[in-house]
């Protein structure tokens, strides 16, 4: 039950974030760092990998997907909404003919009631 559960957890956290851009996003960059962490210090590693100006093919994918994606989900304005007209009756209700019975007073009344006299005899006595 518990793997269920996380496993739902996190479809439903992938389905909040945006689907699986950022962990392939997560991918490119951890790929990039490695590759600029073999020909370059790890600080220049760093600002290469996360400046924006040196992109790799998956970052490019990446990007192309996410932009596709956000025109395929455009919803068209909606030209006008029309609501339904206000009631403008009102309706009048005495409150001393209403009877109001709380769950515990029908509770009350059902413990209260007597047995029916005779007892009810056993169907198969």
């Amino acid at each position: 039950m518990r793997a269920l559960r996380s496993i739902l957890i996190g479809f439903m956290l992938l389905a909040i974030t945006g689907g699986p851009w950022p962990i392939l996003q997560a991918v490119a960059w951890t790929t990039m760092l490695a590759n600029n962490l073999r020909a370059q210090p790890f600080s220049e590693a760093m600002t290469r990998t996360f400046d924006g100006q040196h992109p790799c093919n998956l970052c490019k994918a990446i990007a192309a997907g996410k932009k596709s994606e956000g025109k395929s989900e455009a919803i068209p304005p909606v030209a006008r909404q029309e609501f339904l007209p206000v009631c403008r009756t009102l309706a009048v209700v005495q409150l001393d003919r209403v009877l109001f019975l709380s769950v515990a007073e029908k509770i009350v009344q059902s413990l209260t009631q007597q047995p029916p006299n005779p007892p009810p005899r056993a169907i198969c006595a």
